[in-house]
Protein backbone atom coordinates (compact mmCIF):
# COMPACT_ATOMS: atom_id res chain seq x y z
CA UNK A 1 0.00 0.00 0.00
CA UNK A 2 2.97 2.34 0.51
CA UNK A 3 3.71 2.26 -3.22
CA UNK A 4 0.07 2.98 -4.01
CA UNK A 5 -0.02 5.87 -1.53
CA UNK A 6 3.02 7.42 -3.19
CA UNK A 7 1.46 7.09 -6.65
CA UNK A 8 -1.86 8.41 -5.36
CA UNK A 9 -0.26 11.70 -4.32
CA UNK A 10 0.74 12.40 -7.91
CA UNK A 11 -2.66 11.17 -9.13
CA UNK A 12 -4.52 13.72 -7.03
CA UNK A 13 -2.15 16.44 -8.19
CA UNK A 14 -2.94 15.63 -11.80
CA UNK A 15 -6.70 15.59 -11.20
CA UNK A 16 -6.46 18.94 -9.46
CA UNK A 17 -4.46 20.32 -12.39
CA UNK A 18 -7.13 19.16 -14.87
CA UNK A 19 -9.97 20.64 -12.83
CA UNK A 20 -8.17 23.97 -12.39
CA UNK A 21 -7.56 24.12 -16.13
CA UNK A 22 -11.11 23.35 -17.25
CA UNK A 23 -12.71 25.57 -14.60
CA UNK A 24 -10.60 28.52 -15.67
CA UNK A 25 -11.51 27.92 -19.30
CA UNK A 26 -15.22 27.65 -18.57
CA UNK A 27 -15.28 30.40 -15.95
CA UNK A 28 -16.80 28.27 -13.19
CA UNK A 29 -15.82 28.15 -9.52
CA UNK A 30 -15.36 24.39 -9.43
CA UNK A 31 -17.03 21.00 -9.68
CA UNK A 32 -19.36 19.36 -7.19
CA UNK A 33 -19.31 15.64 -7.91
CA UNK A 34 -22.14 13.48 -6.61
CA UNK A 35 -21.34 9.84 -5.77
CA UNK A 36 -24.93 8.97 -6.67
CA UNK A 37 -27.83 7.50 -4.78
CA UNK A 38 -29.88 4.33 -4.70
CA UNK A 39 -32.49 3.53 -7.35
CA UNK A 40 -35.67 1.97 -6.00
CA UNK A 41 -36.98 -1.09 -7.83
CA UNK A 42 -40.35 -0.57 -9.46
CA UNK A 43 -43.31 -1.40 -7.17
CA UNK A 44 -40.96 -2.57 -4.44
CA UNK A 45 -39.31 -1.35 -1.26
CA UNK A 46 -35.87 -2.62 -2.31
CA UNK A 47 -33.11 -0.82 -4.22
CA UNK A 48 -31.00 -1.89 -7.16
CA UNK A 49 -27.31 -2.47 -6.36
CA UNK A 50 -25.55 0.88 -6.04
CA UNK A 51 -23.09 1.88 -8.78
CA UNK A 52 -20.93 4.88 -8.03
CA UNK A 53 -20.48 7.80 -10.43
CA UNK A 54 -17.18 7.13 -12.28
CA UNK A 55 -16.22 10.80 -11.99
CA UNK A 56 -16.46 10.39 -8.21
CA UNK A 57 -14.35 7.25 -7.97
CA UNK A 58 -11.71 8.84 -10.19
CA UNK A 59 -10.73 10.83 -7.12
CA UNK A 60 -10.88 8.17 -4.44
CA UNK A 61 -11.67 4.46 -4.13
CA UNK A 62 -14.96 5.00 -2.31
CA UNK A 63 -17.32 2.73 -4.20
CA UNK A 64 -20.16 1.91 -1.84
CA UNK A 65 -21.25 5.16 -0.20
CA UNK A 66 -24.22 6.84 -1.90
CA UNK A 67 -25.21 10.42 -1.07
CA UNK A 68 -21.58 11.49 -0.73
CA UNK A 69 -20.11 14.51 -2.52
CA UNK A 70 -16.79 15.95 -3.65
CA UNK A 71 -16.14 19.68 -3.84
CA UNK A 72 -13.11 20.37 -6.05
CA UNK A 73 -11.72 23.44 -7.78
CA UNK A 74 -8.11 22.47 -8.43
CA UNK A 75 -6.78 25.15 -6.10
CA UNK A 76 -7.99 24.29 -2.61
CA UNK A 77 -7.76 20.97 -0.83
CA UNK A 78 -10.67 18.86 -2.08
CA UNK A 79 -13.59 18.42 0.31
CA UNK A 80 -15.29 15.06 0.77
CA UNK A 81 -18.81 15.25 2.15
CA UNK A 82 -19.09 11.75 3.56
CA UNK A 83 -22.59 10.38 4.11
CA UNK A 84 -22.82 8.58 7.44
CA UNK A 85 -26.43 8.37 8.61
CA UNK A 86 -27.78 7.18 11.91
CA UNK A 87 -29.31 3.88 10.80
CA UNK A 88 -30.20 0.75 12.75
CA UNK A 89 -31.48 -1.09 9.67
CA UNK A 90 -28.21 -1.22 7.74
CA UNK A 91 -24.48 -1.31 8.39
CA UNK A 92 -23.09 2.21 8.53
CA UNK A 93 -19.57 2.58 7.15
CA UNK A 94 -16.90 3.93 9.45
CA UNK A 95 -15.20 7.20 8.56
CA UNK A 96 -12.32 6.17 6.28
CA UNK A 97 -8.79 6.22 7.63
CA UNK A 98 -6.54 5.02 4.84
CA UNK A 99 -3.90 6.17 2.36
CA UNK A 100 -6.14 8.65 0.56
CA UNK A 101 -7.91 10.39 3.45
CA UNK A 102 -5.11 12.90 4.14
CA UNK A 103 -5.78 14.46 0.74
CA UNK A 104 -9.33 15.55 1.65
CA UNK A 105 -11.09 17.73 4.15
CA UNK A 106 -13.80 15.34 5.32
CA UNK A 107 -17.18 16.60 6.47
CA UNK A 108 -19.81 14.21 7.80
CA UNK A 109 -23.35 14.26 6.45
CA UNK A 110 -25.96 12.49 8.58
CA UNK A 111 -29.07 13.37 6.57
CA UNK A 112 -28.91 13.23 2.78
CA UNK A 113 -31.39 16.07 2.34
CA UNK A 114 -29.26 18.44 4.45
CA UNK A 115 -26.28 18.45 2.11
CA UNK A 116 -26.92 22.07 1.06
CA UNK A 117 -25.63 23.15 4.48
CA UNK A 118 -22.20 21.74 3.60
CA UNK A 119 -21.99 22.86 -0.03
CA UNK A 120 -20.58 26.23 -1.20
CA UNK A 121 -22.99 29.11 -0.71
CA UNK A 122 -22.77 30.52 -4.24
CA UNK A 123 -23.93 27.24 -5.78
CA UNK A 124 -24.76 28.83 -9.14
CA UNK A 125 -21.03 29.42 -9.68
CA UNK A 126 -20.32 25.69 -9.48
CA UNK A 127 -21.08 22.81 -11.87
CA UNK A 128 -22.88 19.66 -10.80
CA UNK A 129 -21.35 16.41 -12.11
CA UNK A 130 -23.58 13.41 -11.65
CA UNK A 131 -26.62 11.43 -12.65
CA UNK A 132 -29.39 12.86 -10.47
CA UNK A 133 -30.41 16.07 -12.18
CA UNK A 134 -33.53 16.32 -10.04
CA UNK A 135 -31.29 16.61 -6.98
CA UNK A 136 -29.18 19.23 -8.76
CA UNK A 137 -32.35 21.21 -9.51
CA UNK A 138 -33.48 21.17 -5.88
CA UNK A 139 -30.04 22.34 -4.74
CA UNK A 140 -30.09 25.25 -7.17
CA UNK A 141 -27.38 24.29 -9.69
CA UNK A 142 -27.70 26.17 -12.96
CA UNK A 143 -24.78 24.28 -14.56
CA UNK A 144 -25.30 20.53 -14.70
CA UNK A 145 -22.89 18.19 -16.47
CA UNK A 146 -21.70 20.93 -18.86
CA UNK A 147 -20.60 19.40 -22.15
CA UNK A 148 -17.35 21.34 -22.27
CA UNK A 149 -16.30 20.04 -18.85
CA UNK A 150 -17.30 16.43 -19.52
CA UNK A 151 -15.63 16.40 -22.94
CA UNK A 152 -12.42 17.69 -21.38
CA UNK A 153 -12.46 15.18 -18.53
CA UNK A 154 -13.35 12.24 -20.78
CA UNK A 155 -10.64 13.05 -23.27
CA UNK A 156 -7.94 13.26 -20.61
CA UNK A 157 -9.22 10.19 -18.78
CA UNK A 158 -7.58 8.11 -21.50
CA UNK A 159 -4.19 9.31 -20.23
CA UNK A 160 -3.80 7.14 -17.15
CA UNK A 161 -1.75 8.25 -14.16
CA UNK A 162 0.78 5.86 -12.65
CA UNK A 163 -1.64 5.23 -9.78
CA UNK A 164 -4.33 4.21 -12.25
CA UNK A 165 -1.95 1.92 -14.13
CA UNK A 166 -1.03 0.18 -10.88
CA UNK A 167 -4.70 -0.29 -10.00
CA UNK A 168 -5.30 -1.81 -13.43
CA UNK A 169 -2.37 -4.19 -12.98
CA UNK A 170 -3.80 -5.33 -9.66
CA UNK A 171 -7.26 -5.77 -11.19
CA UNK A 172 -5.67 -8.01 -13.81
CA UNK A 173 -3.81 -9.94 -11.14
CA UNK A 174 -7.07 -10.66 -9.34
CA UNK A 175 -8.95 -11.60 -12.52
CA UNK A 176 -6.19 -13.94 -13.72
CA UNK A 177 -6.56 -15.96 -10.52
CA UNK A 178 -10.24 -16.36 -11.27
CA UNK A 179 -9.61 -17.32 -14.89
CA UNK A 180 -7.19 -20.06 -13.91
CA UNK A 181 -9.70 -21.45 -11.41
CA UNK A 182 -12.49 -21.31 -13.99
CA UNK A 183 -10.35 -23.10 -16.56
CA UNK A 184 -9.71 -25.93 -14.12
CA UNK A 185 -13.40 -26.12 -13.25
CA UNK A 186 -14.24 -26.48 -16.95
CA UNK A 187 -11.86 -29.40 -17.41
CA UNK A 188 -13.26 -30.96 -14.22
CA UNK A 189 -16.75 -31.05 -15.70
CA UNK A 190 -18.44 -28.11 -13.97
CA UNK A 191 -21.57 -26.45 -15.33
CA UNK A 192 -21.65 -22.80 -16.38
CA UNK A 193 -23.22 -21.81 -13.07
CA UNK A 194 -20.63 -23.80 -11.10
CA UNK A 195 -17.77 -22.24 -13.08
CA UNK A 196 -19.14 -18.79 -12.30
CA UNK A 197 -19.29 -19.57 -8.58
CA UNK A 198 -15.74 -20.91 -8.65
CA UNK A 199 -14.54 -17.76 -10.40
CA UNK A 200 -16.20 -15.40 -7.93
CA UNK A 201 -14.96 -17.39 -4.96
CA UNK A 202 -11.38 -17.31 -6.24
CA UNK A 203 -11.32 -13.54 -6.78
CA UNK A 204 -13.27 -12.77 -3.59
CA UNK A 205 -15.82 -10.53 -5.32
CA UNK A 206 -19.57 -10.91 -5.62
CA UNK A 207 -21.71 -10.53 -8.73
CA UNK A 208 -22.42 -6.90 -7.86
CA UNK A 209 -18.74 -6.12 -7.24
CA UNK A 210 -17.24 -7.32 -10.52
CA UNK A 211 -17.17 -4.66 -13.26
CA UNK A 212 -19.64 -6.43 -15.56
CA UNK A 213 -21.75 -9.56 -15.79
CA UNK A 214 -19.37 -12.41 -16.54
CA UNK A 215 -19.82 -14.43 -19.72
CA UNK A 216 -19.44 -18.13 -18.90
CA UNK A 217 -20.33 -20.07 -22.03
CA UNK A 218 -20.01 -23.75 -22.85
CA UNK A 219 -20.24 -25.20 -26.35
CA UNK A 220 -22.59 -23.36 -28.73
CA UNK A 221 -23.34 -20.71 -26.13
CA UNK A 222 -19.88 -19.30 -26.90
CA UNK A 223 -21.33 -17.94 -30.16
CA UNK A 224 -23.66 -15.62 -28.20
CA UNK A 225 -21.56 -12.50 -27.76
CA UNK A 226 -23.16 -11.33 -24.49
CA UNK A 227 -24.26 -14.68 -23.12
CA UNK A 228 -25.18 -14.46 -19.42
CA UNK A 229 -27.85 -17.16 -18.95
CA UNK A 230 -25.61 -19.62 -16.99
CA UNK A 231 -27.02 -23.11 -17.32
CA UNK A 232 -27.00 -25.10 -14.08
CA UNK A 233 -26.72 -28.47 -15.79
CA UNK A 234 -23.49 -29.64 -17.38
CA UNK A 235 -23.88 -30.52 -21.07
CA UNK A 236 -23.81 -34.17 -22.08
CA UNK A 237 -20.90 -33.48 -24.43
CA UNK A 238 -18.19 -30.97 -23.60
CA UNK A 239 -16.62 -29.20 -26.58
CA UNK A 240 -15.53 -25.71 -25.65
CA UNK A 241 -15.50 -23.00 -22.98
CA UNK A 242 -15.43 -19.23 -23.44
CA UNK A 243 -14.99 -17.04 -20.36
CA UNK A 244 -15.15 -13.25 -20.49
CA UNK A 245 -14.75 -12.17 -16.87
CA UNK A 246 -13.15 -9.31 -14.98
CA UNK A 247 -12.41 -7.95 -11.54
CA UNK A 248 -12.26 -4.60 -9.76
CA UNK A 249 -9.44 -3.01 -7.83
CA UNK A 250 -10.19 0.38 -6.23
CA UNK A 251 -12.81 0.95 -8.91
CA UNK A 252 -10.60 0.06 -11.89
CA UNK A 253 -11.61 -2.82 -14.13
CA UNK A 254 -9.95 -5.84 -15.67
CA UNK A 255 -11.69 -7.31 -18.73
CA UNK A 256 -10.23 -10.62 -19.90
CA UNK A 257 -11.44 -13.35 -22.27
CA UNK A 258 -10.12 -16.82 -23.00
CA UNK A 259 -11.43 -19.77 -25.00
CA UNK A 260 -10.59 -23.43 -24.38
CA UNK A 261 -11.20 -26.69 -26.23
CA UNK A 262 -11.97 -29.77 -24.19
CA UNK A 263 -9.75 -31.91 -26.39
CA UNK A 264 -7.36 -31.63 -29.31
CA UNK A 265 -9.34 -30.83 -32.46
CA UNK A 266 -9.49 -28.45 -35.38
CA UNK A 267 -11.14 -25.99 -32.99
CA UNK A 268 -8.15 -26.27 -30.66
CA UNK A 269 -5.85 -25.49 -33.60
CA UNK A 270 -7.98 -22.45 -34.39
CA UNK A 271 -7.59 -21.22 -30.81
CA UNK A 272 -3.81 -21.48 -31.16
CA UNK A 273 -3.93 -19.58 -34.45
CA UNK A 274 -6.22 -16.87 -33.02
CA UNK A 275 -3.90 -16.48 -30.05
CA UNK A 276 -1.01 -15.87 -32.44
CA UNK A 277 -3.10 -13.40 -34.45
CA UNK A 278 -4.03 -11.47 -31.30
CA UNK A 279 -0.40 -11.15 -30.20
CA UNK A 280 0.58 -9.92 -33.66
CA UNK A 281 -2.00 -7.14 -33.40
CA UNK A 282 -0.77 -6.21 -29.92
CA UNK A 283 2.76 -5.97 -31.31
CA UNK A 284 1.49 -3.32 -33.73
CA UNK A 285 0.33 -1.04 -30.91
CA UNK A 286 2.42 2.07 -30.32
CA UNK A 287 1.93 5.82 -29.95
CA UNK A 288 0.71 7.37 -33.18
CA UNK A 289 -1.07 4.25 -34.47
CA UNK A 290 -4.80 4.60 -35.16
CA UNK A 291 -6.93 2.05 -33.35
CA UNK A 292 -9.15 1.80 -36.44
CA UNK A 293 -6.14 0.62 -38.44
CA UNK A 294 -5.54 -2.17 -35.93
CA UNK A 295 -9.14 -3.28 -36.32
CA UNK A 296 -8.91 -3.29 -40.13
CA UNK A 297 -5.63 -5.24 -40.00
CA UNK A 298 -7.30 -7.78 -37.73
CA UNK A 299 -9.84 -8.48 -40.48
CA UNK A 300 -7.01 -8.95 -42.98
CA UNK A 301 -5.24 -11.41 -40.70
CA UNK A 302 -8.52 -13.21 -39.99
CA UNK A 303 -9.19 -13.56 -43.71
CA UNK A 304 -5.74 -15.14 -44.11
CA UNK A 305 -6.44 -17.50 -41.20
CA UNK A 306 -9.81 -18.57 -42.64
CA UNK A 307 -8.12 -19.28 -45.94
CA UNK A 308 -5.28 -21.26 -44.34
CA UNK A 309 -7.75 -23.47 -42.44
CA UNK A 310 -9.91 -24.00 -45.51
CA UNK A 311 -12.94 -22.32 -43.96
CA UNK A 312 -13.05 -20.03 -46.99
CA UNK A 313 -12.14 -21.25 -50.45
CA UNK A 314 -11.72 -17.92 -52.23
CA UNK A 315 -8.97 -15.36 -51.91
CA UNK A 316 -8.18 -13.24 -48.87
CA UNK A 317 -9.43 -10.19 -50.74
CA UNK A 318 -12.76 -11.81 -51.58
CA UNK A 319 -13.32 -12.83 -47.94
CA UNK A 320 -12.97 -9.15 -47.05
CA UNK A 321 -14.93 -7.75 -50.00
CA UNK A 322 -17.81 -10.20 -49.56
CA UNK A 323 -18.15 -9.42 -45.85
CA UNK A 324 -17.29 -12.93 -44.68
CA UNK A 325 -14.89 -11.76 -41.98
CA UNK A 326 -17.52 -9.34 -40.63
CA UNK A 327 -19.99 -12.23 -40.28
CA UNK A 328 -17.40 -14.32 -38.45
CA UNK A 329 -15.93 -11.43 -36.42
CA UNK A 330 -18.85 -9.01 -36.03
CA UNK A 331 -17.73 -6.89 -33.07
CA UNK A 332 -15.00 -4.32 -32.56
CA UNK A 333 -11.39 -5.16 -31.78
CA UNK A 334 -11.67 -3.70 -28.28
CA UNK A 335 -12.04 -0.52 -26.27
CA UNK A 336 -10.43 1.75 -23.73
CA UNK A 337 -10.32 0.42 -20.19
CA UNK A 338 -10.15 2.08 -16.80
CA UNK A 339 -12.76 3.37 -14.37
CA UNK A 340 -15.33 1.78 -16.64
CA UNK A 341 -15.08 -1.37 -18.71
CA UNK A 342 -15.85 0.62 -21.86
CA UNK A 343 -14.03 3.69 -20.66
CA UNK A 344 -15.02 7.14 -21.82
CA UNK A 345 -13.02 9.03 -24.43
CA UNK A 346 -12.63 6.30 -27.03
CA UNK A 347 -14.16 8.43 -29.80
CA UNK A 348 -12.69 11.79 -28.76
CA UNK A 349 -10.29 13.54 -31.15
CA UNK A 350 -9.57 16.38 -28.75
CA UNK A 351 -10.57 17.81 -25.37
CA UNK A 352 -13.40 19.78 -26.99
CA UNK A 353 -15.12 16.48 -27.71
CA UNK A 354 -14.69 16.37 -31.49
CA UNK A 355 -16.16 12.97 -32.32
CA UNK A 356 -14.35 10.42 -34.48
CA UNK A 357 -17.12 8.11 -35.66
CA UNK A 358 -16.53 4.43 -36.25
CA UNK A 359 -16.17 3.57 -39.94
CA UNK A 360 -19.52 2.85 -41.61
CA UNK A 361 -18.37 -0.66 -42.48
CA UNK A 362 -17.34 -1.34 -38.86
CA UNK A 363 -20.14 0.25 -36.80
CA UNK A 364 -19.53 -1.71 -33.59
CA UNK A 365 -15.97 -0.47 -33.06
CA UNK A 366 -15.72 1.15 -29.61
CA UNK A 367 -12.51 3.13 -30.09
CA UNK A 368 -11.34 5.34 -32.94
CA UNK A 369 -8.58 7.33 -31.26
CA UNK A 370 -4.92 7.49 -32.10
CA UNK A 371 -2.88 5.58 -29.53
CA UNK A 372 -0.72 7.45 -27.05
CA UNK A 373 1.50 6.51 -24.13
CA UNK A 374 -0.30 5.61 -20.87
CA UNK A 375 -3.48 4.58 -22.63
CA UNK A 376 -4.98 1.22 -21.69
CA UNK A 377 -6.96 -0.79 -24.21
CA UNK A 378 -8.33 -4.26 -24.74
CA UNK A 379 -7.46 -6.30 -27.81
CA UNK A 380 -10.08 -9.02 -28.39
CA UNK A 381 -10.37 -10.52 -31.87
CA UNK A 382 -13.01 -13.18 -32.34
CA UNK A 383 -14.08 -16.02 -34.61
CA UNK A 384 -17.64 -17.35 -34.29
CA UNK A 385 -20.22 -19.49 -36.03
CA UNK A 386 -23.30 -17.27 -35.81
CA UNK A 387 -25.92 -18.68 -38.16
CA UNK A 388 -28.05 -15.53 -38.25
CA UNK A 389 -25.09 -13.58 -39.67
CA UNK A 390 -23.87 -16.29 -42.02
CA UNK A 391 -27.38 -16.70 -43.43
CA UNK A 392 -27.45 -13.02 -44.41
CA UNK A 393 -24.37 -13.31 -46.62
CA UNK A 394 -24.72 -13.02 -50.37
CA UNK A 395 -24.84 -16.09 -52.58
CA UNK A 396 -21.32 -15.29 -53.77
CA UNK A 397 -20.07 -15.19 -50.19
CA UNK A 398 -21.84 -18.42 -49.30
CA UNK A 399 -20.25 -20.10 -52.30
CA UNK A 400 -16.82 -19.20 -50.87
CA UNK A 401 -17.44 -20.90 -47.51
CA UNK A 402 -16.66 -24.52 -46.68
CA UNK A 403 -19.98 -25.36 -45.03
CA UNK A 404 -18.79 -28.80 -44.00
CA UNK A 405 -16.18 -27.15 -41.79
CA UNK A 406 -18.75 -24.68 -40.50
CA UNK A 407 -20.94 -27.62 -39.48
CA UNK A 408 -17.96 -29.18 -37.74
CA UNK A 409 -17.22 -25.99 -35.80
CA UNK A 410 -20.81 -25.05 -34.93
CA UNK A 411 -21.01 -27.12 -31.69
CA UNK A 412 -17.98 -25.19 -30.36
CA UNK A 413 -19.65 -21.80 -30.71
CA UNK A 414 -16.72 -19.46 -31.12
CA UNK A 415 -13.39 -18.05 -30.00
CA UNK A 416 -12.50 -14.75 -28.34
CA UNK A 417 -9.11 -13.92 -26.79
CA UNK A 418 -8.81 -10.65 -24.88
CA UNK A 419 -5.88 -9.04 -23.12
CA UNK A 420 -5.54 -5.69 -21.31
CA UNK A 421 -2.61 -3.69 -22.67
CA UNK A 422 -0.81 -0.52 -21.56
CA UNK A 423 0.78 1.49 -24.36
CA UNK A 424 4.15 2.90 -23.27
CA UNK A 425 6.47 5.19 -25.22
CA UNK A 426 8.82 2.36 -26.14
CA UNK A 427 6.92 -0.87 -25.51
CA UNK A 428 3.57 -2.47 -24.77
CA UNK A 429 2.77 -3.95 -21.37
CA UNK A 430 0.38 -6.87 -21.67
CA UNK A 431 -0.88 -6.86 -18.10
CA UNK A 432 -3.00 -9.98 -18.57
CA UNK A 433 -0.18 -12.22 -19.75
CA UNK A 434 2.40 -10.73 -17.44
CA UNK A 435 0.12 -11.65 -14.53
CA UNK A 436 0.21 -15.30 -15.65
CA UNK A 437 -2.61 -15.94 -18.13
CA UNK A 438 -0.54 -17.09 -21.06
CA UNK A 439 -2.94 -19.38 -22.94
Amino acid sequence: MDQLAHLYHDHISELNRRVADVCQRENIAGLIIHSGQYHRQFLDDMDYPFKVNPHFKAWLPLLDNPNSWLVVNGQDKPTLIYYRPEDFWHKVNDVPQTFWTEHFDIKLLTKADRVAELLPKQITDWAYIGEHLDVADVLGFSSRNPDAVLNYLHYHRADKTQYELECLRRANQIAVKGHLAAKQAFYNGASEFEIQQQYLSEIGQGENEVPYGNIIALNQNAAILHYTALEHQSPDSRYSFLIDAGANYHGYAADITRTYAFGKSRFYELIVAMDKLQLEIIDMMKPGVKYVDLHVETHVKLAQLLNEFGITTGSVESALDLGITKAIFPHGLGHMLGLQVHDMGGFAHDERGTHIAAPEEHPFLRCTRMLAANQVLTIEPGLYVIDSLLNKLSDAAKASINWQLIDELRPYGGIRIEDNVIVHHDRNENMTREQGLVD
